[in-house]
Order: structure tokens, then C-alpha cells, then sequence
């Protein structure tokens, strides 16, 4: 029975519309919840295809032995296929998986408000369009918000639970009491541009799309990079061929329309591959191509990373104060005796400063042979090429830097223009030989590591500050809605605020754009070594 005006009982019967992969899902959900469920479709073919979804679905989970047969008979009882819509006039929630359009959502809920007693709950699955902007279609904004459902919606625990200013205090805790009685975590956020996950989650990835699409490094190395440093169960670039290059374009665009900043433009190559119709997985090509057994990058690889590694390459240490006491258990070699280095293939520089680090190369360029790759250890406070002006050697120097990454093991060949690709290519090899994933970057601010994740982590403590989201919501929207390992609050811990925070000003001062500086409440926590 529907609920009465302004009651707030238990929600006992749901309405569902759109049965895609998404919203055959969510009947699943609420079905094995034991609510009555009507799932509804615009026509009888995609209404079959929708039940044969959840069968589909349900059977699986009885062959691996998660379910029992007579379970599966009764869940499927619990749910009535029909393509009238009035059906939804029985229901106490109504909720939505129908194309991601504020004009096609707005019409489908002014056209239902009609139909439902005034007590139902209207739900949006949207997953970036402004829910205040849908529930105004409606007679009832009061009684609409968004169930942020994340996909494959069986399996993923998060469902952000999105409220309007305007929407009643009795109804989100009615939702929120459904979506923990459904085996979800629930998250409960305001009404703003991708809500918690989608708005960290696409101004990373639009960010590692321009990576891709300025060459700052190779879009396997990008990837490589990202899942060392972070543990992430996949890279940038294939996370959006998965998501599908169409839906990222559409949420960044939306965070765009909402921020104007200019993080969240649109990576243009990003538009070009959407209008091209390469899509990603579901279309068989974005980033990467997936006609063989093993996808393959599609871009054209940088200059800087075409070389051949020199076989053998053999890496040496000149010893001398460092930051890393990763490097320093690698490469305990003394500095006393420079000669010692004469044939070696690659020879790391690290004078603890820059300054010492210039001196350092001047003598040491001087005592190798001249196709001895140089890697001179640098913090991203300037260029690495101007570290070797006047030694004659540019094309066989190159940086080496130590991000500020979440989990250690992840060096950086920084290239310049003049480094050879075969002094870069030598360099990663005899680096990715000591253990350490390896991967080649220009030599831009933040490199590759530090540009892509440090303003993704900032941006997490600005949710905090601004009062948005706390720090247990933003963890538990990444780790169960993004699957990352570590939240982007633990991740801050790892690094350590300060880092952070020095590492933000750098990249705001070096890009010209102040929206990376970091939020007040970072230099808040930077004085306590912890984000908690």
C-alpha cells in the first residue's frame, strides 16, 4: 500500500523503470530484500530482455552455490513485468534507470507525478544530473531524491543517498533505512555535481585523459603508474574504456557546466573518441583496441619512450644525501672513489638538494664514458634540463623522481626534450630491473604520479571542508563504489598532509591554476600528520 500523506513507514512495494543492465540490478536488489517489486519497460521485446536479466543473473548465483533454487523461485514471485506505467500508482518508492538526460528524466517524473498518490517517494539513479533540477518536474520535490546505485548494483555495497534542500528529512531516512535493509552501505550526500564518487572519480580521469593526450606519458605507462602507486585494481585510462568513454564525457561535462573550472574541461581527444564512436570496451576500442587476446594501447606511443634499452643495462649510485631511504637501500655505493663509475651504463646523481645535485653531475659527467646514461634525482622544483646546462651531455641525462605515492615502489624516468629515447628507455630498464615499476614522463609539473593524484586527493579534503561529505563518507564511497583499496583519506595519511599540501602549492603555482591549492583545512591537518 502506498504510504499516507507524509507518513514515513516502511517501504514494502517499489517501482522500477528502465531495465538495462542497471536497473535489472536494483529489481534484483530490492527483490532479494523481499519487496515487492514492478518493474516496468516501454515495450514488451526490452520488458523480455529485462527479465532475462534478472533470470540470467539469479541462475548464476544458484550455480556457484550462493543461492538455492527455491530462493531464486521466490524472489523471481516477488516481481510483476509489465509495460503500463499506472502499475507504478501501487508503489511506495518509484526509481529509475532510464537514459542519463535531465529532459528525459524530468518528463518521465512529471508524467508518473500524475499517476502516484502524493505519499510515493520519487528516486533518481542519476549519477551526476542535478536532482533538484528533476524533483521540480514534480508536485512533490519534497518527496524526491536520488538512490545512486553503482554498477553491477547486486555486487557493489555503495549507494549514495543524494537530498535536495527541499527534500523531506523523513524521506531520506526512509531510503536510508531501504538501502541498508537491501545489504548496501549507504552514503547521504547533497545535491551537487557528481555527488561524492563520480566528482573525485572523473576529475582524475579527465586529468589522466589529458596525460594521455599531451604525451605526458604513454597511456600503458599512465595506467602502470597509477595501479603501482595507488593499488588500484586498474588504471585511469582502462577504468574509462570499462565505464564507456561516452558516460565519462557526459559526467565531466556536467562537472564543467557546475564548476567552470577548468579542471573538469573536457579532454578534447576525449570529445574526438566519443564522436568517432570508439567507446571503450562495448564498442571494442577507446584507449586502448580489445580485438586480440590482450588490449593494446591505440594512441601514438611519445617520442621519448620509442628507444631501445641497452642490454644489460647496469644502475650505480653516486652516493650522497637523499630524501628516499628507498634509493638509499637499492644504490649503497660511496661516492669517495667517481672513477669506480667509468663503465657503468646508467648512474643515478642524487645530491640531497639541487644545488648539490648540480655539482654532483658536473663531476661525474666528467669521469663516465659518453653514452653513460645520467639520472639525476630530482623533486619537481624545476626543470631537470637545467641541472645539465654546459655539460655537452643533454641527450644522455635524464630526471629521476620518487613520487608522493600512497605505496612505494614507483620511480619516474623524466624526459626532457633533448634526452634520447635510447638513454630513457635504458634508464627504465635498468631501474624496472631493481624491482621498482618503472615508467617514463615528460619533464612537466607533478610529472605523472604526483599530477594525477595529489589534486584528486585535494580535492577530497575540500569535500570535508566544505562541509560536504565527512571523512568516513568519501572513504566509503571510493573503496565499495570505486573499488580502490585504500580511500582517498587514508591515502592522504600515507603520504602525509604536509606532503600533500606542499605538493598541492607547487602544482597550483607551477600550472597557474588556483583551484589546486590546497583547501584551509589541509593546512589545518598538515600540522597534525594526520588526516583524522
Amino acid at each position: 500500500m502506498p504510504m499516507e500523506d507524509n507518513e514515513v513507514v516502511e517501504i514494502r512495494t517499489a517501482g522500477v523503470v528502465g531495465l538495462g543492465t542497471m536497473g535489472a540490478g536494483i529489481v534484483e536488489v530490492f527483490a532479494r530484500a523481499g519487496l515487492d517489486v514492478l518493474a516496468v519497460e516501454i515495450d514488451e521485446e526490452l520488458l523480455a530482455a529485462g527479465r532475462g536479466r534478472l533470470v540470467q543473473s539469479l541462475s548464476r548465483a544458484v550455480e556457484r552455490g550462493k543461492l538455492g533454487a527455491a530462493e531464486r523461485d521466490a524472489i523471481l514471485a516477488r516481481v510483476t513485468f509489465t509495460t503500463d506505467r499506472a502499475e507504478l500508482a501501487r508503489g511506495d518508492l518509484i526509481t529509475e534507470a532510464i537514459p542519463e538526460r535531465l529532459d528525459v528524466k524530468t518528463h518521465f517524473f512529471a508524467e508518473i507525478d500524475s499517476l502516484c498518490p502524493p505519499a510515493t517517494i520519487f528516486a533518481t539513479n542519476t549519477s551526476s544530473l542535478p536532482v533538484t533540477a528533476i524533483a521540480s518536474a514534480t508536485s512533490r520535490p519534497d518527496r524526491v531524491l536520488g538512490m545512486h546505485f553503482f554498477n553491477p548494483a547486486p555486487v557493489m555495497k555503495l549507494v549514495e543517498v543524494v537530498h535536495t534542500v527541499r527534500t523531506d528529512t523523513e524521506v531520506i531516512a526512509a531510503v536510508t533505512a531501504l538501502t541498508s535493509r537491501c545489504g548496501k552501505s549507504p552514503v547521504s550526500v547533497g545535491d551537487r555535481a557528481g555527488f561524492v564518487a563520480n566528482a573525485l572519480l572523473l576529475g582524475y580521469l579527465n586529468a589522466a585523459a589529458l596525460a594521455a593526450e599531451t604525451k605526458q606519458a604513454s597511456v600503458a605507462d599512465i595506467d602502470a603508474a597509477i595501479v603501482a602507486a595507488c593499488g588500484l585494481p586498474m588504471g585511469p585510462l582502462t577504468l574509462m574504456d570499462l565505464i564507456g568513454l561516452d558516460v565519462c564525457l557526459d559526467v565531466i561535462e556536467t562537472l564543467f557546466d557546475e564548476t567552470r573550472d577548468q579542471r573538469y574541461a573536457p579532454s578534447p581527444l576525449l570529445k574526438r573518441l566519443v564522436t568517432a564512436g570508439w567507446l571503450g570496451r562495448k564498442s571494442g576500442r577507446g584507449y586502448y583496441t580489445y580485438d586480440g587476446k590482450d588490449p593494446v594501447p591505440v594512441l601514438e606511443t611519445p617520442a621519448f619512450t620509442t628507444g631501445q634499452p641497452r642490454a644489460g643495462a647496469r644502475m650505480l649510485r653516486v652516493a650522497g644525501a637523499t630524501r628516499s631511504r628507498v634509493l638509499d637501500a637499492l644504490w649503497a655505493v660511496s661516492e669517495a672513489d667517481l672513477n669506480g663509475f667509468a663503465e657503468a651504463d646508467v648512474v643515478l646523481v642524487d645530491g640531497g638538494s639541487r644545488t648539490a645535485s648540480a655539482d654532483l653531475l658536473a663531476r661525474v659527467a666528467s669521469n663516465v664514458k659518453p653514452d653513460t646514461v645520467i639520472a639525476v634525482a630530482t623533486t619537481d622544483e624545476a626543470p631537470v634540463a637545467t641541472l645539465g646546462v654546459g655539460l655537452g651531455r643533454d641527450e644522455s641525462i635524464v630526471g629521476l623522481h620518487l613520487p608522493l605515492a600512497p605505496r612505494p615502489g614507483v620511480i619516474e624516468v623524466v624526459a626532457t626534450q633533448r634526452s634520447a629515447p635510447d638513454a630513457v628507455a635504458t634508464a627504465v630498464a635498468a631501474l624496472a630491473a631493481t624491482g621498482f615499476t618503472a615508467v617514463a614522463c615528460r619533464d612537466r609539473p607533478g610529472h605523472l604520479v604526483d599530477y594525477l593524484v595529489l589534486p584528486h586527493l585535494g580535492d577530497a579534503i575540500r569535500m570535508v571542508d566544505d562541509g560536504y561529505a565527512s571523512y568516513d563518507d568519501i572513504d566509503a564511497a571510493m573503496t565499495l563504489g570505486c573499488g580502490y583499496p585504500d580511500g582517498p583519506i587514508a591515502m592522504i595519511d600515507a603520504i602525509g598532509p604536509d606532503n600533500l599540501r606542499s605538493g598541492l602549492l607547487h602544482l597550483a603555482a607551477a600550472t597557474h591554476l588556483p583551484a589546486l591549492a590546497p583547501a584551509p583545512l589541509l593546512d589545518e591537518i598538515a600540522g597534525f600528520g594526520s588526516a583524522r
